[in-house]
């Protein structure tokens, strides 16, 4: 099994480039199955429906998203469609769902989508609780578990890791949009990376435009942050997993 997974898309320009180049990485990779992180496709924040329907429609599987989840409105017309995944750890009742399971070549593949909560500013449950909670309702359900860690720390992403080391196939985490060289298989067999990195402009502050970024550092004042525009580049990760063994081989990063 080859799974695909799409770093945050930042922005209508980083959705043009995911619509080029998904296709494309599909066929000379033999993909077969796609996750895509989608929660800062519509002008930097947020998805829309016409957006969702694009990112289907190129192939992704499954769209995962997280701390900017509702940063447009009209998500709530389309949240709980089953192929989009907010972030499990909401508080209980939040609309839409934290996880799916999804059929690729005769193989069920569970996705699940976390929030960190380490300086992340948004209310949040605690994922490492959750996810207990998540693998024992899925338990003999599926064939293979994903999780997106939607995550600003770094510690907080690897010591995740290492505690679904061995019970979920692979962790890969997204929100930095800065794509790291980590990538491992671990101990017990779970393919790791701290970050996949970002769809987006080349010249920017992770999206942004770079003269409001620096003035905002600079000065310390709540300068609104603006799209950064020009080439875009798709980062990504390739995760292959043994069909015979169950177990995650090999981890391939992407840039295009």
């Amino acid at each position: 099994m080859r799974i695909l997974a799409v770093g945050d898309i930042v922005g209508e320009c980083g959705v043009e480039k995911a619509i080029q180049v998904i296709p494309q990485i599909k066929k000379e990779e033999n993909i077969d199955f796609i996750i895509v992180n989608g929660e800062n496709a519509a002008g930097g924040m947020g998805l829309t429906e016409k957006i969702f329907n694009q990112l289907l429609k190129c192939g992704a599987d499954v769209i995962t998203m997280g701390n900017h989840t509702w940063g447009k409105k009209e998500i709530f017309n389309f949240i709980d469609h089953k192929q989009i995944i907010r972030p499990a750890n909401y508080p209980e009742g939040v609309v839409g769902k934290g996880y799916g399971i999804y059929e690729c070549k005769g193989k069920k593949i569970a996705v699940i989508n976390l929030l960190g909560r380490t300086d992340m500013g948004v209310l949040s449950e605690n994922p490492f609780v959750k996810i207990n909670e998540i693998l024992e309702e899925i338990q003999g359900k599926c064939d293979y578990i994903v999780l997106d860690f939607h995550a600003e720390a770094t510690a907080e992403k690897i010591a995740m890791g290492y505690y679904v080391d061995g019970k979920i196939n692979i962790v890969f985490g997204t929100h930095t949009h800065v794509q790291t060289a980590d990538e491992r298989i671990l101990e017990k067999k779970t393919a790791y990376i701290t970050d996949i990195g970002m769809t987006g402009p080349i010249d920017s502050v992770i999206g942004m435009d770079i003269g409001v970024s620096i003035k905002r550092f600079e000065t310390t004042l709540p300068e609104k942050y603006k799209l950064a525009t020009g080439k875009c580049k798709c980062d990504a990760c390739i995760f292959d997993i043994n069909d015979e063994t169950g177990k995650s081989e090999k981890i391939t990063r992407i840039l295009r």
